[in-house]
């Protein structure tokens, strides 16, 4: 079975609700389209599990991107250009993700990050003869001029939104991530939402508990590309549909 989940943030009751529920196998695969760390605290825990997961693969999400820049940049940068780099991460959740980097060792840091570093951006797969092009947040192929605020088109990637009127890569149905499905619904909870070529799976784990009601606005949602199952985490136990 082919599973697709995105977005996790660090939620580990969210991400265990999920991961109960679909029972992975080892003949199974688990695809995570980026954003493990920030806004919940677990976020490394999290990808440090995934990373010992032999039949996990991931893409760069733009959290990872943020933390990367913000702490082990490729290239020297001065304490101004760092310290921004460190606010915009800070501004999108980062807070918890770097007090929990600053307790553990040097060594297991740098296994984070170099893993990080060789994650692919986008992944073309086939399951049951219909292709499939997981993204975190639009593919690498509609960059063009026109995104130049953008300076590589990894980061075009793993930052710009999909839109419905964006296009999608011949033969291929995109799953992305990065955007809440809150953009396109106003469906509470939160649901995956599909188009003819595209499904947005980012149902807003890093959302919290709604105050009204006691709902939950935001959950994680696991897409299974054999039979579009759905599964989606609760608060209490778990659920799927």
């Amino acid at each position: 079975m082919i599973y697709v989940i995105s977005d996790i943030h660090g939620n580990t009751r969210r991400f265990n609700s999920i991961m109960e529920q679909i029972k992975l196998q080892q003949e199974d695969t688990l695809y995570v389209l980026g954003d493990v760390v920030d806004r919940y605290s677990d976020g490394i825990k999290i990808l440090r599990q995934i990373m010992k997961m032999p039949n996990a693969k991931m893409l760069l999400g733009n959290h990872e991107y943020m933390m990367l820049n913000a702490i082990d940049p490729v290239e020297e940068i001065d304490d101004w250009e760092q310290e921004r780099a460190m606010r915009l991460w800070y501004r999108n959740g980062g807070y918890v993700t770097h007090n929990y980097l600053k307790h553990i060792r040097k060594d297991i840091r740098r296994e984070v990050f170099d893993f990080l570093r060789a994650l692919p951006i986008n992944i073309s797969i086939e399951v049951n003869g219909k292709k499939y092009l997981l993204v975190h947040g639009s593919p690498l192929e509609n960059y063009s001029w026109i995104y130049r605020e953008y300076e590589t088109k990894e980061k075009f990637a793993v930052w710009e939104r999909w839109q419905p009127t964006d296009g999608v890569p011949e033969d291929h149905t995109l799953i992305f991530g990065h955007t809440p499905t809150i953009h396109f619904q106003d469906n509470d909870p939160l649901e995956i939402v599909v188009y003819d070529n595209a499904i947005g799976i980012d149902c807003g784990a890093g959302f919290p508990v709604s105050q009204f009601k006691g709902e939950t606005i935001g959950r994680l949602a696991c897409l299974r590309l054999d039979d579009m199952q759905v599964f989606y985490s609760t608060e209490e136990g778990v659920d799927n549909e």
